[in-house]
C-alpha cells in the first residue's frame, strides 16, 4: 500500500493458549503441560503455542492441542474463543499477543506430553500453583466463563450418564461453581426450565440414602436455559437463583 512502511512498527508475535476443563469423580479438573523450555521450564502452563504463517487462531490452538497433549480428537472440539491477552510485558522473550481459548469436555482421556512439554496432565482446579507467563489469570477468566456457560445452556446434561438422577446433575454445578446447592430448591429450578430435562418413564436409582429411589432424566432439546440457572449469590444458601 502506498504510503504503508511496515518497518515502523515494531514487529510481535502472535500465540494461542487454551484452558481446558473436565470433570472426574465428581472434581473440575484443568488441562495443564510442564513446560520443558525457557523461560519458565518446569513450570505448570496452559497448553499453547506460536501461530505459524498460514494458520488461523483457532487452527493453531487445535495443532497445538493435539502436539503438546497427545490428546487424538481434537478435530471436533468445541473451543470458544475468551478473549486476547496484549500487555507488553506478558511473555519475557518479546512482545507476544495471545488469544485465548477455552473448552469444558465430557470423557476426556488421559493426557500425555508432546512438542515443547515435558508432560500433560489434569490438574484439581485450585490445586495447581501458580502458572507460567500471566496464564493465571487467562484461567480465572476461563473459569468463569464455564460457569457462566452453565447458567445459561444445557452443557452440564454433557457430563452426566445418557440416564440420570437431578442428583448427579446438581454435582456438576457444584464442582463447577464450587459452591453447595440447596437440593430442592435445584430441583425446583431444572423441572421448572422448559426442555432442560425429561423424565424417564418407570424408571429410577437408589443413590445410597434410606429414602426412595431417585427418578431418571434424560438431557431435553433445549441447548439454552429459559430462565437461566443463575449461580447462587455469595453466602446465599438458597441455591441457584
Amino acid at each position: 500500500m502506498h504510503g504503508y512502511d511496515r518497518h515502523a512498527y515494531e514487529p510481535f508475535a502472535v500465540t494461542v493458549d487454551l484452558a481446558v476443563f473436565t470433570l472426574r469423580a465428581g472434581r473440575l479438573r484443568i488441562l495443564l503441560v510442564e513446560r520443558g523450555e525457557e523461560p519458565y521450564a518446569g513450570s505448570w502452563a496452559l497448553p499453547g503455542g506460536f501461530l505459524k504463517p498460514d494458520e488461523s487462531a483457532e487452527t493453531a490452538a487445535r495443532r497445538e492441542l493435539a502436539e503438546e497433549t497427545g490428546l487424538a480428537d481434537v478435530a471436533g472440539l468445541h473451543l470458544e474463543q475468551l478473549r486476547t491477552y496484549s500487555e507488553p510485558d506478558r511473555d519475557p522473550r518479546m512482545r507476544v499477543v495471545s488469544v485465548a481459548f477455552t473448552a469444558l469436555v465430557p470423557d476426556a482421556p488421559q493426557a500425555v506430553g508432546g512438542g515443547d512439554a515435558a508432560q500433560a496432565a489434569w490438574l484439581p482446579f485450585g490445586e495447581q500453583g501458580p502458572l507460567a507467563f500471566d496464564h493465571d489469570r487467562i484461567l480465572a477468566d476461563a473459569h468463569h466463563r464455564i460457569g457462566v456457560e452453565l447458567e445459561r445452556t444445557s452443557l452440564a446434561t454433557a457430563f452426566c450418564p445418557p440416564e440420570f438422577t437431578l442428583g448427579e446433575l446438581r454435582q456438576v454445578y457444584e464442582a463447577v461453581w464450587d459452591t453447595g446447592l440447596d437440593p430442592a430448591n435445584f430441583r425446583r429450578k431444572v423441572l421448572g426450565t422448559p426442555g432442560f430435562v425429561t423424565q424417564v418413564p418407570g424408571e429410577s436409582r437408589l443413590t445410597g440414602g434410606r429414602g426412595k429411589p431417585a427418578a431418571l432424566y434424560r438431557a431435553g432439546g433445549a441447548t439454552t436455559l429459559h430462565p437461566p440457572l443463575l449461580k447462587p449469590r455469595p453466602g446465599s444458601t438458597e441455591g441457584p437463583s
